[in-house]
């Protein structure tokens, strides 16, 4: 067994597809419930802000642990402060921030509601062959870090 997840798909790949469909949905077709432009602007701003901050301070601390910064990478350590101390996944939520804001800056309403299908395929494609990695690896460590703290929010 390789030191690594077997990703089905590239977590950008399974956010990325879905978002670029949207964007072309509501360029060929309109949006039947046009977004407010300033408020989606806002917002998405707002979702920018609180990624870099969310997920540069997980990849802090995943460069300070010397742990794989890079999805495929071999996992070293169980992270269970900052950011994983709150998701087993904060750059997956920072990514999902990131694509809902993207959505909203276009802004595309067929982009947001296709947001779940990448979420769905994120979930898929990295998150479960991650966890069955992790378990794998990590055993009780990682079965008991499962248990305290939530995958997502």
């Amino acid at each position: 067994m390789a030191d690594a997840p077997a990703y089905r798909i590239w977590p950008p790949i399974a956010l990325g597809v879905p978002l670029l469909i949207g964007w072309g949905i509501t360029a060929i077709a309109g949006d039947p419930i046009p977004l407010p432009a300033t408020l989606s602007r806002s917002i998405a701003v707002v979702l920018i802000v609180a990624f870099a901050i969310w997920n540069g301070w997980a990849i802090w601390l995943m460069a300070r642990h010397r742990t794989a910064l890079l999805p495929g990478d071999s996992t070293t350590t169980i992270l269970d402060q900052g950011p994983f101390a709150v998701s087993r996944n904060p750059l997956y939520v920072g990514l999902i921030a990131l694509d809902v804001a993207l959505a909203l800056l276009w802004p595309s309403f067929w982009a947001l509601v296709l947001t779940p299908v990448g979420v769905a395929a994120l979930w898929w494609g990295a998150i479960a062959p991650e966890e069955r990695y992790l378990s794998a690896k990590f055993g009780a460590e990682y079965d008991d870090y499962r248990s305290r703290v939530r995958r997502w929010l």
